[in-house]
């Protein structure tokens, strides 16, 4: 399909670059419009990123030595902790020069990271520092490298020491077999045992493609190739041993920020971000092209507002964040 706006009711792009939302702002004219980074404004909305709007409220709130709510609750304050800060400042394009996401960074990467084995951790190790070795998760993993990697911290080696985390204890089990009775998946029973958690291989995915293309090492590709491929057999949101049934009922209903958890919308997002348009994800395409209005918008039907430390748009209205990743998909696959 050479015009990939053919399946819509209407353009909505002219309301996503509305100067109410600068995040969306910005990456409608990047990535739907395809403007540069020195054009006025595209500089003008990134500039708006870090003054109005969530960002900064959620910065407001930050305590001066980096972190959110208590320094030990970074993971378990569920959705207003360190971690989903990271999570919702990387995914609303903060600026990674900003000291005080620096400063959070740093904070996550010396309480949660794994000092011995590199992968993060829903809890501190007070005896040795770092995260506790019995508590390091993959969905967790491959956010926290996502969200560092999208902040700045791509070529940081602790953050290559993640990745490398991912490539090396990522499983991808279908039911076959049971993963192995030793670390990290003798504790993680339920993301790994015999069906590897979904949430775990979508993030760790969406860490992996968040690295440069000529930087990917071998390991990395063939990881991404896995990773893929899992989500193919699945058809993106189908279980893939009864393809009549979904892998998770909630996954139809797309939401923003997803945090821990996925949807359809994000999994084709990754996997079209890939250079993936195989014909596997064809029905997962036409159920996000279905889930438009007349005006061409998506709506939010997921969401955590009320457990943030600021509310991200309104449950049940037209959302502008489930309408760029709409159109991002859209474009891609059919481009």
């Amino acid at each position: 399909m050479s015009n990939w706006k053919s399946v819509l009711k209407n353009d909505p792009t002219d309301w996503l670059l509305e100067p109410d939302n600068p995040s969306v702002q910005y990456f409608a004219l990047t990535q739907i419009l395809e403007r540069p980074e020195d054009d006025k404004q595209v500089s003008e909305a990134k500039s708006n990123i870090m003054k109005t709007g969530v960002v900064p409220k959620i910065l407001d709130k930050q305590n001066p030595q980096g972190y959110w709510e208590t320094p030990d609750r970074f993971y378990t304050a569920k959705y207003k902790g360190t971690v989903w800060q990271i999570i919702i400042l990387a995914e609303l394009g903060a600026d990674k020069t900003e000291q005080r996401i620096q400063k959070a960074c740093e904070f996550i990467l010396e309480n949660s990271q794994d000092h011995e084995r590199n992968g993060f951790s829903v809890w501190n190790s007070k005896k040795s520092g770092g995260g506790r070795h019995s508590g390091v998760i993959p969905c967790l993993t491959g956010n926290m490298v996502w969200s560092l990697i999208k902040l700045g911290y791509g070529n940081d080696s602790r953050v290559e020491a993640a990745i490398k985390w991912i490539t090396k204890y990522q499983r991808f089990d279908d039911g076959d077999e049971y993963s192995p009775k030793v670390w990290p998946y003798e504790k993680a029973t339920s993301c790994f045992s015999k069906h590897t958690c979904h949430m775990g291989v979508v993030k760790a995915l969406k860490a992996l493609s968040a690295i440069p293309p000529k930087e990917r090492s071998d390991d990395v590709l063939e990881t991404i190739k896995k990773a893929a491929e899992f989500m193919l057999i699945h058809h993106v949101h189908k279980r893939s041993h009864d393809l009549t049934r979904l892998s998770k009922p909630g996954w139809v209903r797309f939401g923003f920020p997803l945090m821990y958890q996925t949807d359809v919308l994000e999994i084709l997002g990754i996997l079209t971000s890939l250079g993936y348009k195989d014909e596997r994800m064809q029905e997962a395409v036409d159920l996000v092209v279905s889930k438009q209005d007349e005006q061409g918008r998506w709506e939010l039907k997921n969401t955590f507002n009320g457990r943030f430390q600021t509310n991200i748009e309104q449950k049940g209205k037209p959302s502008k964040w489930v309408t760029l990743n709409a159109l991002k998909v859209l474009k891609s696959f059919y481009s």
